[in-house]
């Protein structure tokens, strides 16, 4: 199928999702989201809302700190979402998933979850895009680690998500 689809009264629109936990979002992450609202012409940043897991920031938080970080860019919107991701997708009639990749450990996984989206619905195609190399090693469990022992993160963070961690782990000198 051919990933430009139409949506509501924008026919042609091609509508990408990036999709991540984000808790909390990086300056890896908003590389990533500046670069792929260039290529498409709406970027859906969606929160996954991760049962399983045990986040720093509840979905709200991690939603409102992308919609600050992201307030420049007016094709980017900011969701979140609990479902299969394949699911999320038709509800929001896209085709195209955006998916980061850090270094060469990334793509098997990545590769798995494509490969399984691609099952699940052979309309959807990921889309992957490198990492700058000055944030290939950065991760969101890095950040919070640095954060939890008040090192700074003032190079790998937003201000606001820099503030949010201070909030978290105590007004330390991050």
């Amino acid at each position: 199928m051919n990933p430009i689809i139409e949506i509501g009264d924008h026919p042609g629109m091609r509508v990408a999702v990036y999709p991540g936990s984000f808790d909390p979002v990086t300056n890896g992450h908003l590389d990533i989201i500046h670069r792929a609202a260039k290529v498409f012409d709406k970027l859906i940043v969606a929160v996954l809302n991760n049962t399983s897991k045990n986040p720093l920031f509840s979905v709200e938080e991690r939603t409102e700190l992308l919609k600050q970080v992201t307030r420049d860019l007016p094709n980017v919107e900011i969701d979140s979402f609990r479902d299969l991701l394949i699911n999320y997708m038709k509800q929001k009639n896209a085709h195209l998933i955006v998916r980061g990749l850090r270094a060469v450990s990334d793509f098997e996984y990545e590769l798995q979850l494509a490969s399984t989206n691609r099952k699940l619905c052979e309309d959807i195609e990921t889309f992957f895009m490198t990492s700058t190399p000055k944030y290939s090693y950065l991760s969101s469990s890095i950040v919070k680690e640095i954060a939890r022992f008040h090192g700074p993160v003032v190079d790998l963070v937003p201000p606001e998500v820099e503030q949010a961690l201070r909030g978290k782990y105590g007004s330390g000198s991050l």
